[in-house]
């Protein structure tokens, strides 16, 4: 039974450790994010010491989710995924087909899963990190170029299809035993995508003219707290609603962001929402660690290098036949490639809600988090050894060096 003061410990510890773990994983050049899933094994059950409140985290982790898909739709430019289309959609899916492919060979005939469970290992693998993305190519001044258009509107697409999935996945995969009705079925998973139509066009046209009018409403008061908790109150009762209609908080918090995008007020909204917006990221990686059972690195160290080879090697491969086919020269095919060799966030909420439904055991949830873990902390040395076989473009450089234009 949870202690009265467990939420108090599970944030205390989860912030003070993410912090620390954080910034040796900054000083060790590796992703801030593999700091703060480390913090969230070292408090969780499978490790000594305290361990908090594994009740929690998955609530914690939820409204994470909400947060960071309200980011997400925040950023996201239809715009920008329009000039890039031609490679980011093609892209993104077969990178998504070979990934899942994959992960659906070696499951099934060296891992021994079922079908099902192969597949959603695979499928799982198959998306990367938007917060690693970010991330590397600012640090290489290249998120304003060509190569940073497409990458993250590859990436933009592969979110778009995860997002679906999360609300098709729950009617789909049946539990073990369970009689399927086809017809039933087919119904069932028409009427939520025509729900998911009718939300998508209401938010879009009502709450296009409706949420635009009232953030001006909250600005009119002059006060910062208020204009943050409007900001607030929209992402998380949006995504509720969506919770409501067809279990997706993903998609109803992608849609608030999305709306409030196009708006006046859509950059200060970004800016009030953004220090909660990564206090609840830190708790949403923090929470996925206290799930990960770590032991499973050295218990199946070859199935923890099959399913790596598939994000690094796999994953890279896929993304430089898209981009020869279309004739993108090599140091963009390989950039690209490596921006997209790794797995995150979306892996871990599909992984939870797979293993939520009975379809993935809790050692399949693990190899994906160590996946994750593994793919996240060799992202820069995928870079270097990108740069180094012809991936550099030019004008391109890594945080900290010597910029030639003033050496």
């Amino acid at each position: 039974m949870p202690h009265a003061d467990s939420l108090i410990s599970t944030l205390v510890a989860g912030f003070v450790l993410a912090f620390v773990f954080g910034m040796i994983a900054n000083r060790l050049k590796l992703s801030p994010l593999v700091g703060y899933l480390v913090a969230g094994v070292v408090v969780g059950p499978y490790t000594i010491g305290f361990v908090a409140d594994t009740t929690l985290a998955p609530q914690l982790a939820e409204i994470g989710v909400i947060l960071l898909m309200f980011g997400v739709g925040l950023h996201f430019s239809p715009a920008d995924l329009m000039k890039v289309r031609k490679v980011a959609i093609p892209g993104a899916l077969v990178q998504i087909a070979s990934a899942t492919l994959l992960g659906w060979l070696l499951g099934r005939f060296l891992l021994g899963l079922g079908d099902v469970e192969a597949l959603l290992m695979g499928f799982a693998l198959s998306v990367a990190s938007t917060v690693v993305l970010m991330r590397a190519l600012e640090e290489r001044h290249q998120n304003k170029g060509e190569v940073g258009r497409i990458a993250v509107g590859w990436l933009i697409v592969e979110d778009l299809v995860i997002v679906i999935a999360l609300v098709m996945l729950p009617m789909i995969v049946l539990p073990a035993g369970t009689a399927v009705d086809p017809s039933a079925l087919a119904l069932n998973v028409g009427w939520t995508l025509l729900k998911v139509v009718g939300f998508v066009l209401a938010m879009l046209f009502v709450g296009g003219r409706v949420l635009p009018w009232l953030l001006v409403r909250i600005a009119h008061t002059r006060s910062r707290e208020l204009f943050t908790l409007g900001v607030l109150a929209i992402a998380l009762g949006i995504a509720w609603i969506a919770y409501y209609l067809f279990h997706s908080f993903a998609l109803g918090a992608f849609l608030a962001g999305l709306v409030l995008n196009g708006t006046p007020l859509g950059h200060n909204a970004a800016e009030r929402s953004l220090p909660l917006r990564d206090a609840f990221a830190v708790l949403f990686f923090v929470s996925v660690g206290m799930l990960f059972d770590p032991t499973i690195l050295w218990r199946e160290p070859l199935s923890v290098l099959g399913v790596l080879g598939i994000v690094i090697v796999g994953k890279t491969i896929a993304a430089l036949a898209i981009t020869h086919m279309f004739k993108l020269d090599r140091a963009t095919g390989l950039t690209v490639g490596a921006s997209l060799a790794q797995v995150g966030e979306f892996s871990f909420i599909l992984a939870a809600l797979s293993m939520s439904l009975g379809a993935m055991s809790q050692q399949t949830h693990d190899l994906v988090l160590a996946a994750a873990l593994l793919s996240i902390s060799l992202n820069p040395f995928v870079f270097a050894f990108m740069d180094r076989i012809g991936g550099k473009l030019p004008g391109a450089r890594i945080e900290g060096e010597a910029n030639p234009a003033t050496a």
